[in-house]
């Protein structure tokens, strides 16, 4: 009896063509040899600036209760880059940022510009999932420099987004302008109507309760914790005596650490801690709002059915210092409370209670959004990797990452920074004493391994050649640059390893 045909004119084409349709309407993935497996819809929630080696998740008692204690919690994940645009960029694309090209927060550094949206939006998670059926939904940043008259203004609506509301410019939480489908959408500083999380809430228990069909993909990304850490009336009282935790690195001279480092002045004076235990302080609070946020949008999954059938993902585009090395507040450097962030999952076949320690970076977060909807990652260029086979325990970790690449391009004016002139041409984000987050010399590329060994090895494109190296099992807080006196075979390694990242693209990240 010859095989039924699929396609052609066929009634049975045509019947399976119906059946085909009305299963993507339903959710539902038909796989070869006619098996069929349910998609699930996926929510991120994406923070700003909010770190996790300095108590960042504190604040968020819901958070860890309602995803951490239901799913999974991720002691070691990673952002690839410790600044907004280039990391906001790599989770889009799950792409390191030597293959996405984004190198700063501006149109120059090729942030949100019309290179990046000719070539880089149409290879975005989104994308996938939209041409697998999902509906999607975004509300709030994007990237530093979306709506900017010169590449479309409110009226460019990024690929792959059925329902839109991008923020335009940078997290803000009052007096802001939102691109509503490509509308320009303004508001200003009254509290019911404009603080920008609880907008962003109020939106999204909309599209949930009016307009979603599963499959859904929802994209939420609120502004705390970043500045200007505005909080919400009701909550600008809180943590009124905490300060900046006293530990590790703080307030210590960084004497072997690359030059801008260096400049940092030592003991920080009272006005500079005074600042940042206020920034440290008003961090916390904003984040409360986003607390909020994470239980009232699960709650209205749990009430209309759909917790059961969603994958909730919390993190963070990077991690964030406060009198680290004596350098009062910023991110963009390579160490440990720049690039760690938290991560919390939680979702069907995920056990609860679980912590887990394999090596997840935010690459990594646009492969397992394929994955969940049944599409392929090898055959797209993403560097990341699915680690859904990790929480519903398909593979076991020895089959995951040991190491990863840190990239960072530094940024600086080119001429005198009129707050800084001791320090000369070439720096940037200078704050209170003149001390200066970054320089066009704060250029690094680093290995961080886990296993075997516990060690971050970075190299600067300054003209020292700048190396540190650190062993994170003795000296975690990266007190001790052992670059001069480690084993030079090691360090030649570990350059080796770092050549080879730098070059890799797809595939060849992966292995």
């Amino acid at each position: 009896m010859p095989a039924l045909s699929m396609g052609g004119s066929s009634k049975y084409g045509i019947l399976f063509s119906l059946l085909t349709a009305w299963m993507l309407a339903m959710g539902t993935v038909i796989e070869a040899g006619g098996g069929r497996r349910e998609r699930h819809n996926i929510l991120l929630i994406l923070t700003d600036d909010q770190d996790l080696v300095l108590g960042g998740m504190t604040p968020m008692k819901k958070t860890q209760v309602l995803i951490g204690q239901s799913g999974a919690s991720f002691s070691n994940a990673f952002a690839v880059t410790p600044l907004c645009c280039p990391s906001r960029s790599s989770i889009l694309t799950g792409s390191y940022p030597h293959n996405h090209l984004v190198r700063n927060n501006s149109l120059d550094g090729n942030c949100s510009s019309q290179l990046w949206q000719k070539f880089q939006e149409p290879f975005t998670f989104p994308v996938y999932l939209q041409k697998r059926g999902y509906q999607t939904f975004y509300a709030g940043k994007y990237l530093n420099q979306y709506g900017d008259p010169q590449v479309g203004g409110v009226q460019h609506i990024p690929m792959g987004w059925t329902y839109w509301l991008g923020l335009v410019g940078n997290s803000k939480y009052y007096n802001y302008t939102l691109s509503a489908n490509g509308h320009e959408e303004k508001h200003g500083e009254h509290y019911e109507e404009d603080y920008l999380t609880d907008l962003l809430t109020n939106r999204s228990l909309e599209f949930l309760q009016k307009l979603s069909q599963p499959p859904f993909l929802m994209v939420l990304a609120p502004p705390a914790s970043h500045s200007p850490w505005t909080a919400a009336p009701h909550y600008k009282s809180a943590y009124s005596t905490i300060k900046a935790p006293r530990t590790g690195s703080f307030n210590v001279h960084g004497k072997d650490k690359h030059w801008l480092v260096r400049q940092a002045k030592t003991p920080m004076s009272n006005t500079s801690i005074e600042f940042l235990d206020n920034v440290y302080r008003e961090r916390w609070q904003t984040l409360l709002s986003v607390d909020d946020m994470v239980a009232k949008v699960l709650g209205q999954l749990e009430s209309l059915g759909l917790m059961s059938n969603t994958y909730v993902f919390y993190t963070s585009d990077h991690g964030y210092h406060v009198g680290q090395f004596s350098l009062p507040i910023d991110k963009r450097q390579l160490y440990e409370f720049d690039i760690r962030v938290p991560l919390l999952v939680r979702g069907p076949g995920i056990k609860p209670n679980q912590t887990r320690l394999e090596p997840i970076l935010n690459i990594d977060l646009g492969p397992t959004f394929l994955d969940i909807a049944g599409i392929n990652v090898s055959q797209t260029p993403m560097d990341g990797q699915s680690f859904l086979p990790l929480l519903v325990n398909k593979t076991h970790n020895s089959s995951w990452r040991s190491d990863f690449l840190v990239e960072y391009t530094g940024e600086g004016s080119g001429g005198r920074d009129p707050k800084c002139p001791s320090l000369g041409p070439g720096v940037s984000q200078c704050f209170p004493d003149c001390v200066c987050e970054d320089a066009f010399n704060n250029t690094y590329a680093c290995v961080r391994t886990l296993s075997p060994i516990n060690l971050q090895y970075c190299e600067f494109a300054d003209t020292q050649a700048f190396v540190e190296v650190y062993n994170m099992t003795s000296d975690p807080h990266q007190l001790v640059n052992i670059a001069k006196t480690v084993d030079p075979s090691l360090l030649e390694q570990m350059n080796q390893r770092l050549i080879k990242f730098q070059a890799c693209s797809g595939a060849s990240c992966r292995s």
